[in-house]
């Protein structure tokens, strides 16, 4: 008998994930704020539904893929957690490690149960079947979230039973890939003002010391000043920040690139360049050091 998850959230992340569960065998009750969404997963044989709780079958999973901390609270409220009862509530969104735990105590109250699993991986990764997932939480409930793991990524990270662990991996990778288009936005302009192309530098740098996917990517977007489409637009990204700044600080611990950070995205917001990809803040860098690209 084929498995019915519900399934919440069908952004551009979203939307490849859930066809992947599909390819995977398993039938899905989809919701998505904007309906119309849905449609191409019903034609594949999904069911629309009206409301979160209608996606949810009692005593089994249900997979949020939503874009930040408001929406997947709203979304998990009592009555959802309530309709899930003993059931899974798999959660794929970037979220403060507070949110998580806050969902996993709310789900406890009705016997349910709460996985962390955020990934990284662009949508094409997701439609590739190439994301990496982070996940946390109970033992059991790790392992009954597997399946559902094996059907959309090419790996699973396990960081431990803290359910918000998983989270604080997450934000950190997010921080991690924004310093590195940070650091070779400042390079490439520094060369530059020395006469060296950055397509010379970065082509070299990427493909010997660096030769990894985050400067790989970043760093061809960067020598070709691509910052459309966004496949990471600058509110999500700052949302982000924003989530490892409170995290950071709640530990007590200081963090002054990822302040600059904040700064570079918050002027790109403030010019009206909400539309362009995190790897727009090269293009701030190259201002200050009186380049136009």
């Amino acid at each position: 008998m084929t498995e019915t998850l519900g399934f919440i959230g069908l952004g551009k992340l979203g939307m490849p994930v859930a066809e992947k569960l599909m390819e995977g065998g398993y039938a899905l009750r989809v919701y998505n704020r904007t309906a119309e969404k849905a449609a191409g997963l019903v034609a594949k044989g999904a069911v629309a539904v009206q409301t979160p709780v209608d996606a949810v079958v009692h005593g089994g999973t249900v997979v949020t893929v939503l874009a930040d901390d408001r929406a997947l609270l709203e979304v998990a409220n009592e009555e959802f957690c309530e309709a899930l009862g003993t059931g899974l509530h798999v959660s794929m969104s970037t979220v403060s490690p507070v949110t998580s735990r806050t969902l996993s105590e709310r789900h406890a109250q009705f016997g349910g149960r709460f996985v962390a699993a955020p990934v990284f991986g662009r949508p094409e990764a997701a439609a590739a079947k190439k994301l990496w997932i982070c996940a946390s939480g109970a033992a059991a409930s790790k392992e009954a979230a597997k399946p559902l793991f094996d059907a959309m990524g090419q790996g699973v990270f396990d960081f431990g039973e803290d359910v918000g662990a998983a989270n604080v991996v997450k934000l950190a990778g997010n921080f991690l890939l924004t310093a590195a288009i940070e650091a070779m936005a400042e390079a490439s302009a520094m060369a530059e003002k020395n006469g060296v192309p950055r397509a010379d530098l970065l082509n070299m740098f990427t493909s010997t010391i660096f030769n990894c996917p985050i400067y790989v990517n970043y760093g061809k977007a960067i020598v070709n000043a691509r910052v459309e489409p966004a496949g990471f637009p600058i509110p999500l990204i700052l949302k982000d920040m924003h989530l490892v700044q409170k995290t950071a600080s709640d530990a007590r611990v200081p963090m002054p690139m990822l302040n600059l950070l904040i700064d570079r995205y918050l002027t790109m917001l403030a010019k009206g360049l909400d539309r362009y990809d995190a790897v727009g803040l090269a293009l701030g860098v190259a201002e200050d050091a009186g380049l136009h690209w």
